[in-house]
């Protein structure tokens, strides 16, 4: 119950005026007043605040700014040289004795063969495409544990809720065993035996607040806030219905969240193969240089020298160098692709297991909602009213154990039936989801 509504109805019954109502809003602080939020806002607000999905964004910038230089030339080259020095005989270190000692400066240039620069455009271009799958694995994983844990929150309140409800009946009992005891019909054995019922359900109502707090400190988690701030508001999504039809989840395997970024991986290393094998096109450069003589001592000027120089690698020996980088690059893809295979066996294992639970669950929530509850609370009703009546105490103690279980059970049912909901849910991006 909000406290908005609990003050509402606080005020109505003892016919306060508006202005006093609005007034006592004015002063409430703010921090007792528990933030209730929806399923929706739940995972729009964990989605804008992950600081993994933040990560996953940098990473593509990266990827992005490498791949706009991956397939640039080399920076060119100054070169800065002295030529024919001589450094022995009478003329040793003399800039002037000899007619080709020349000061050079000059400018070269390396050209990577056109096939290795597209490969390692390609290589750069299908890093993006990994970066950008992880990005989308990541943002499903981010709403489908925002899920669990709204759904788990919204289960544990409801547990509350419902063994809070049972502290009337457990006090009625207390009371009609007390004034039986004094009227001569009861015993002491049944006024203990009812007390201790009553510190029992407390001390259940007690492990299921330590739940709640815990379920309310995993949803923080997502969304990055105080955790006495939260509160399930609303009802979850049709936990009996997905966005996707059973059979085209086990139809989409390799589109699901967990396998995209094995596919950019595979890409990434064939796009590496075909890198390996365009190293076998040999690279090339050329130079230029212009070299400055002196004059002479006597007075007579030389001419400057131009130096043009072309070179090319020679791939000889691709056997022992090149053709071992291949081999090993396919190598990879191989393991890639295995690797890729197992991970298609374990998400389908994972998707058939999570169908599995989710309609047996589905069956099992259905049938205590109703009937294994409502028998319950009618069993436990008409044993206390049989107790009261002058009847036996024990019936009412086994049927008010069975549905304090009941209520327990039914809770972790509920908690179990949305994760295995939300583990089928996010298993598909939005965009190929219909």
């Amino acid at each position: 119950m909000s406290f908005s509504f609990s003050l509402h109805r606080w005020c109505g019954t003892r016919r306060w005026p508006v202005w006093a109502l609005a007034i006592g809003f004015v002063v409430t602080p703010a921090w007792s007043i528990a933030a209730g939020i929806s399923f929706n806002d739940a995972q729009r607000l964990a989605t804008e605040r992950a600081p993994l999905l933040r990560a996953r964004q940098a990473q593509i910038a990266a990827t992005q700014e490498e791949a706009a230089r991956a397939a640039a030339l080399p920076d060119p080259k100054l070169t800065l040289g002295l030529t024919s020095w001589p450094v022995t005989g009478p003329d040793a270190f003399e800039f002037h004795a000899d007619d080709m000692t020349m000061k050079q400066i000059g400018v070269m240039q390396e050209f990577p063969a056109r096939a290795k620069r597209q490969a390692r455009q390609a290589v750069a271009d299908r890093g993006i495409e990994q970066a950008e799958a992880l990005s989308v694995a990541e943002q499903l994983a981010v709403r489908r544990g925002t899920a669990e844990a709204w759904i788990a929150l919204w289960a544990a309140q409801r547990e509350v809720v419902a063994l809070q409800t049972l502290r009337e009946p457990a006090s009625i009992a207390v009371r009609t065993a007390k004034a039986r005891l004094t009227g001569g019909t009861g015993t002491v054995t049944d006024t203990l035996a009812t007390q201790a019922a009553a510190l029992e359900l407390e001390n259940r109502v007690d492990a299921a607040l330590a739940a709640l707090e815990a379920a309310r400190a995993s949803l923080a988690r997502w969304l990055g806030v105080d955790p006495a701030d939260i509160e399930a508001e609303d009802a979850p999504p049709e936990l009996t219905e997905l966005p996707v039809a059973p059979a085209m989840l086990l139809a989409s395997i390799d589109s699901q969240g967990p396998l995209l970024p094995w596919r950019s991986r595979e890409a990434l290393a064939e796009a590496e193969v075909d890198a390996a094998i365009a190293e076998k096109r040999p690279d090339w450069s050329l130079g230029v240089t212009y070299g400055q003589r002196d004059r002479m001592p006597n007075g007579v000027s030389r001419s400057d020298m131009l130096m043009v120089e072309f070179a090319i690698d020679l791939p000889l020996f691709p056997r022992n160098r090149q053709d071992r980088g291949v081999a090993a690059r396919r190598a990879e893809l191989d393991a890639v692709t295995a690797e890729r295979e197992d991970a298609r066996r374990v998400q389908t294992e994972a998707v058939r297991r999570a169908l599995a639970d989710w309609q047996g669950l589905q069956r099992q929530v259905t049938r205590k909602e109703t009937e294994s509850l409502p028998l319950a609370r009618d069993r436990a009703k008409i044993a206390l009213a049989a107790y009261a009546g002058g009847g036996d105490l024990q019936p009412w103690l086994e049927a008010r154990r069975d549905e304090i279980e009941l209520h327990i059970e039914h809770a972790r049912h509920l908690g179990e039936l949305g994760r295995a909901w939300a583990a089928l849910a996010y298993l598909l991006p939005a965009e190929t989801t219909p």
